[in-house]
């Protein structure tokens, strides 16, 4: 478990610095210019209240993150069809986990098809049995045919929607131990 959190934790922050370098290349970046020569000005210590600016600047950008990561999950929703199979946007969150068959994810064989297979796009939600135990159940969002034909392009974003809604999926659940946390913050009497 802890192995799959690390690399969960390795792709969000890889996919954090390309969303970064995307917001500050400007287009004067992408045109290879000789750069201005810069002057030597001495620097002065930042006042001691500009460092404690510094959490709110990190949650804001964060949560610029997280609605970058959102909308792009939206566009690809609707792209791939997923709505077909899931109408609403907002209960694609409901499901306990998201995966591939056809396309590897893990760090070994990431964004390999697997020859002789089908692509798709596997919901994982938790429903009682007869018993009333709790079994895992597969939902397919998406069925994008044998490996052998898929589109390199199309490919890409199968494997980038799943990795997305894994992202916010993510949030959500840090949310929740946010909230859980400051519960335990509140006075004793409170709690239950």
């Amino acid at each position: 478990m802890s192995s799959s959190l690390d690399k969960l934790k390795a792709l969000t922050s890889k996919l954090e610095e390309k969303l970064e370098q995307k917001k500050t290349q400007t287009p004067q970046e992408t045109v290879t210019a000789k750069p201005a020569p810069t002057p030597v000005v001495e620097s002065t210590p930042a006042p001691v209240a500009k460092t404690v600016e510094a959490p709110v600047v990190k949650k804001a950008q964060s949560e610029n993150v997280r609605q970058e990561n959102i909308n792009r999950v939206k566009e690809l929703y609707e792209k791939l069809k997923i709505y077909e199979k899931s109408p609403d946007f907002d209960k694609i969150f409901i499901y306990k986990a998201m995966n591939l068959s056809g396309i590897g994810l893990k760090e070994e064989d990431f964004g390999q098809v697997r020859e002789g297979k089908y692509i798709q796009v596997i919901a994982i939600t938790y429903e009682p049995d007869k018993n009333g135990k709790k079994k895992a159940k597969n939902i397919s969002l998406g069925y994008f045919g044998k490996a052998e034909t898929l589109d390199p392009k199309l490919k890409n974003e199968i494997i980038e929607f799943v990795l997305r809604w894994r992202y916010e999926k993510a949030f959500q659940n840090v949310e929740h131990y946010k909230e859980l946390i400051e519960k335990i913050d509140m006075p004793a009497d409170t709690l239950f």
